[in-house]
């Protein structure tokens, strides 16, 4: 922190990448790895346009929080501007919502790293890696901008590989129709058990709870506005291809576990992640 006539100004260290991968660490997680397992068996296939309706909405709504933080790059973060059209009082109110969100999402996340972390160690209890997590988390937030954001980009880059990973053995073996767990992995598996929406319009709309969810944390561009150093030349960048890329990894992994498994062979008790590459041979991952 640095300061000037007794006004506090952030250091602005973060980069163009360390804002993207950060929000792209946020909005990638339990929702994806843990919670699509019942969100495929809930709508089906149909479960991928229900991520490409929420991933264009996600995209307006990234375009609108960029130009209110392009219009005055004084302020720090999206809540500056709630309270500067607003007032206090919904400045308030939606600071202290946002807050409880984001400690909502942490338990889960928290229990998701509980039930990774048990497969490897059974006897240790479910407690203890959570909240090993917390002590290291603590301690990262300690640590200035700038390095925060290396850690942050560095562990959202192990998220976007797993699904990168996915994504292209998936795809492998629909194409050359490989055989797992009895059954011929293919594109057609998109529609040849029960058509595209098997689940009727109930059990695509009921998606839609779990594919906002798993989006929530793209908003963190508009929290880190304030530490990023080049904010006309970063934000914008970071803004118009967040949504398009989110959206890539969460359609493109649908696709590609429901072409190996059909969706209503994708187990809701362990991730599809996990699925897919043990169906294959890959073993000792967690949550399988």
């Amino acid at each position: 922190m640095q300061t000037s006539k007794n006004q506090k100004k952030l250091s602005r260290s973060l980069q163009s990448r360390h804002i993207q991968m950060i929000a792209i660490g946020g909005a990638i997680g339990t929702g994806l790895f843990l919670g699509s397992g019942s969100a495929i068996r809930t709508s089906g296939p149909s479960i991928i346009l229900a991520y490409l309706i929420v991933g264009l909405f996600c995209f307006f709504m990234m375009r609108a929080i960029g130009e209110l933080l392009l219009s005055d790059t004084s302020k720090h973060s999206f809540l500056d501007f709630v309270k500067q059209y607003l007032g206090d009082r919904m400045e308030f109110v939606t600071g202290w919502l946002y807050w409880f969100c984001w400690i909502s999402l942490a338990m889960a996340d928290l229990t998701a790293t509980g039930i990774y972390i048990k497969y490897w160690f059974p006897s240790l209890p479910q407690w203890v890696a959570p909240f090993v997590i917390l002590i290291l988390l603590y301690l990262t937030n300690r640590v200035n901008v700038k390095a925060f954001g290396e850690m942050e980009s560095w562990f959202s880059m192990i998220k976007v590989l797993a699904i990168i990973i996915l994504v292209v053995v998936g795809f492998a073996l629909a194409i050359i129709h490989f055989k797992v767990d009895g059954q011929t992995a293919s594109f057609t598996n998109l529609v040849s058990h029960g058509g595209f929406f098997p689940t009727g319009g109930y059990g695509f709309l009921m998606s839609f709870q779990m594919v906002v969810f798993a989006f929530v944390g793209i908003e963190m561009v508009g929290l880190t506005a304030g530490e990023t150093n080049d904010p006309e030349a970063n934000l914008p960048k970071a803004i118009n291809s967040l949504p398009i890329r989110i959206g890539l990894f969460y359609v493109g992994s649908m696709i590609a576990i429901m072409s190996v498994y059909p969706w209503n062979g994708i187990t809701t008790t362990a991730s599809p992640f996990v699925q897919v590459f043990s169906g294959i041979g890959i073993t000792g991952l967690p949550g399988s």
